[in-house]
């Protein structure tokens, strides 16, 4: 059975530098739609991952814990792009002088 192990320590490596190449892509041209693509990439990559874990085989029980790692794993890589997409989202709308799409946020920037 295939599983993309994000787990293993290079393809973790490749996709945080991979992550942070695309953020900072986002943030040089000031388009959120950017660390948007990226958001929904780790968003299909982790209903990849649940659909794997919920139709898993008895014979192929063992890797339950490898994907259950890969999840925990992509809740972080979407919690990273989200605030990425917030922050790029933010840039923009100074940049374009036009609202930001949520500015809950604004004390956090200022921080920052």
């Amino acid at each position: 059975m295939f599983i993309f192990d994000i787990s293993n320590p290079l393809t973790l490596v490749l996709m945080v530098a991979a992550t942070v190449l695309l953020i900072f892509l986002a943030q040089e041209v000031k388009k959120s739609a950017v660390a948007g693509i990226l958001l929904m990439a780790y968003l299909g990559v982790l209903i990849f991952h649940v659909a794997e874990l919920t139709t898993l085989s008895e014979e192929f029980r063992y890797l339950s814990e490898t994907l259950s790692r890969c999840v925990a794993i992509d809740f972080v890589f979407i919690l990273i792009s989200f605030f990425s997409y917030l922050w790029v989202d933010d840039i923009e709308a100074r940049a374009n002088n036009k609202k930001s799409l949520d500015n809950s946020l604004d004390w956090f920037w200022k921080k920052i």
